[in-house]
C-alpha cells in the first residue's frame, strides 16, 4: 500500500463495525491518524487500539452537541483534521403505512442531521488543511423502493447536501464527494438475508443468491471495497474530483 495519507488526520463516524470500521482500517493503512466515532465505547476502544495512531470517541450523533464534540476531540488528539468521513446511519425498513414518526425522526437524526453537523463543525479545519469530506449515502437515494422510504429519502437528502457543500467547497478549497454503496455484506445485510430465508423457508445461501439476483447483480459487495473508494476520494489522485456521487453497487443502478 502506498500510504498516500501519511501525515493526515481523519474522523470516521459509524466506525465500530461494518463499512465505517473498514474505512477506518483502510485510512490507517494508508498512513492517516484516525478518530473512530460511534455510540459503542467498548467496541471503539478495542478497534482503535489495533490501529496505529488511532483514537476513539464515543458519541451519539443524534444529539445536537455530539458532532462538535467529536470534531473537537479529533483536533485535540491530532492537532488538525484533514478528512471527514460520515458513515453512520442505519435506517429502518418496512411498510410505509406501519413506520411510526419515531423511526423517521431517528433515521434523519443520525444520518442526515448527524452528517450535516459533522460537516459544519469540521469545515473550518478542513478549510485550513485544504481537506476533504466523503459522505456515505446509499444507492437507495437514487433507486426508490416501497420498503425503504426512510432510507431512500435520507440518502437522497445526503446526496443533495453533498452537491451543495461541494459548491461551497470550490470557494473554500474543500473537496466534498459521496459514495452510494449497494448491497454490502454487513451485519445488516446478514439480517435481511436471514429474514428472507425464514420468510421463504429456504437456506441462507439460497436466500442470498435470490436477493442478489432480484437486484440484477452478480454478488454482494464487501465493506473493504467501499473503503477503497473512500481512500481514493480522500487521496491526491482524486484532487480534481468535486461533488461526485460514486455508485459502488455492482451495477445495480443502470440509469444514466
Amino acid at each position: 500500500m502506498n500510504r498516500t495519507l501519511e501525515g493526515r488526520a481523519a474522523l470516521v463516524s459509524g466506525a465500530s463495525r461494518g463499512i465505517g470500521l473498514a474505512i477506518a482500517r483502510r485510512l490507517a493503512a494508508e498512513g492517516a491518524q484516525v478518530m473512530l466515532v460511534a455510540r459503542s465505547a467498548a467496541l471503539l476502544e478495542a478497534e482503535a487500539a489495533a490501529l496505529p495512531g488511532a483514537a476513539a470517541f464515543a458519541a451519539d450523533l443524534t444529539q445536537p452537541e455530539a458532532a462538535g464534540q467529536a470534531v473537537a476531540a479529533a483536533v485535540a488528539s491530532f492537532g488538525r483534521l484533514d478528512l471527514l468521513v460520515h458513515s453512520a446511519g442505519a435506517t429502518r425498513r418496512g411498510d410505509f403505512l406501519a413506520l411510526p414518526d419515531e423511526a423517521w425522526a431517528d433515521g434523519y437524526a443520525l444520518k442526515l442531521f448527524g452528517g450535516m453537523r459533522l460537516c459544519r463543525a469540521a469545515w473550518p479545519h478542513l478549510v485550513a488543511a485544504a481537506g476533504a469530506a466523503v459522505l456515505i449515502a446509499g444507492i437507495g437515494g437514487r433507486l426508490a423502493s416501497a420498503d425503504f422510504t426512510i432510507g431512500g429519502s435520507v440518502n437522497a437528502a445526503l446526496i443533495n447536501l453533498t452537491k451543495a457543500l461541494a459548491d461551497r467547497g470550490i470557494r473554500d478549497g474543500v473537496r466534498v464527494n459521496a459514495i452510494n454503496p449497494g448491497n454490502i455484506r454487513t451485519d445488516r445485510l446478514a439480517g435481511r438475508i436471514a429474514a428472507l430465508a425464514q420468510e421463504r423457508g429456504i437456506g441462507a445461501e439460497e436466500a442470498a443468491q435470490g436477493l442478489a439476483s432480484e437486484s440484477g447483480i452478480a454478488r454482494f459487495g464487501l465493506p473493504e471495497e467501499i473503503a477503497a473508494a473512500v481512500a481514493f476520494l480522500a487521496g491526491p489522485e482524486a484532487s480534481y474530483v468535486q461533488g461526485s456521487i460514486l455508485d459502488v453497487d455492482g451495477g445495480w443502478m443502470r440509469a444514466v
